[in-house]
């Protein structure tokens, strides 16, 4: 079913390139939801098709240049109107996101990205990339899912969103979140107040992530019955944890022998999201127990391991850049120590 009237004039060579012409009618929507205060949305679809041009008037969206750029555009604006009109708010990056999964042939973006996990408070939580969705579609299908990537891609609060989910639908009887208290760079033992005060800061984020994903007067009851407890990985040992809905944070700064402690409380009718960023690891000595278990179990069936990358941050576009350059520097530090120093490659210690 066509979202808006369209017609398209028929190519015409004009040089080189073929030249083609289409117009769209937006029906049911507001103009100013569809192309986002200032056009800014429509800059983004301009970026993305710079052999476009495009022209609103009222209702009524022409496009006119390179004829196989003016074809993407009108379908990327055709999925944008059904996405509009099923309550989705855009912004830049799942404009982006929407031309990248059409020039990849990998579906309908207002199908894929159109999947609502939570609405709170008037907003809707949803996958904003295609790699998002499959880390979601992950945790509906698997018993552990480890979610690796950086700050940004969303790891964490698409878990907690689940876990809520995974609540409210009575699927779990309980959510736990959990964080290992590791120093980066602050010393604990510096910062004032009791134990629990000098470990809070560690857990603020999963507290914050809850008041924006469930009423704010409710979580505190909720936290004083037990339903939802957030506690520091160290306080996991020796329970079983049955019907529960389990997420691990920041789990590059897990131990090895913490990571395997906290996988073996795993109990009937649970289910445990296990996110990090192994780039980032705060631990002072040792390996992480994030990147050991990457390597261990990932023949094991109902363990998934769901990587996202820059291309998934839903931050300002400037993070998905500063993740790509350290890569680049890392990777290029790494070689160089290779270069100076080949004993130091892992695969020649492995022999």
């Amino acid at each position: 079913m066509p979202v808006s009237d369209s017609s398209q004039v028929p190519a015409t060579t004009t040089g080189r390139a073929e030249h083609s012409v289409a117009e769209l009618h937006v029906d049911g929507v507001a103009m100013v939801r569809l192309l986002g205060p200032q056009d800014r949305l429509l800059t983004t679809i301009e970026k993305q098709y710079p052999l476009v041009e495009l022209l609103v008037r009222g209702n009524q969206i022409s496009l006119s240049g390179d004829a196989t750029q003016v074809e993407a555009a009108r379908v990327l604006i055709e999925e944008l109107i059904t996405m509009t009109k099923g309550g989705h708010n855009l912004d830049s990056g799942e404009v982006t996101e929407s031309a990248r999964i059409l020039d990849r042939g990998q579906g309908s973006p207002a199908e894929l990205l159109s999947q609502a996990i939570l609405t709170s408070r008037g907003k809707s939580i949803r996958p904003k990339t295609l790699g998002q969705k499959n880390y979601v579609d992950a945790i509906d299908e698997n018993t552990i899912v480890f979610g690796i990537g950086p700050a940004g891609t969303g790891k964490t609060y698409l878990a907690m969103a689940k876990a809520v989910q995974a609540l409210q639908r009575k699927e779990v009887e309980r959510i736990i979140l959990t964080r290992p208290a590791v120093e980066a760079g602050e010393r604990l033992g510096f910062l004032p107040g009791s134990l629990t005060d000098k470990i809070d800061p560690y857990l603020r984020p999963l507290y914050d992530a809850l008041n924006e994903m469930m009423d704010p007067e409710i979580v505190p009851k909720l936290l004083a019955a037990g339903t939802v407890e957030v506690a520091p990985l160290a306080y996991m040992r020796g329970r079983t944890l049955n019907n529960a809905f389990i997420v691990l944070d920041e789990a590059q700064n897990t131990t090895p022998e913490q990571m395997k402690m906290f996988l073996t409380r795993l109990g009937f009718g649970s289910k445990m999201v296990i996110t990090g960023d192994i780039t980032q690891v705060d631990l002072p000595v040792g390996a992480s127990g994030l990147q050991l278990v990457t390597r261990v179990l990932t023949e094991i069936d109902d363990i998934h391991f769901a990587r996202l990358t820059s291309a998934d941050v839903v931050r300002h576009t400037l993070v998905g850049q500063i993740v790509d350059a350290y890569t680049k520097y890392d990777a290029e530090k790494q070689a160089a120590e290779f270069q100076k120093n080949p004993s130091t490659n892992p695969s020649n210690r492995s022999r």
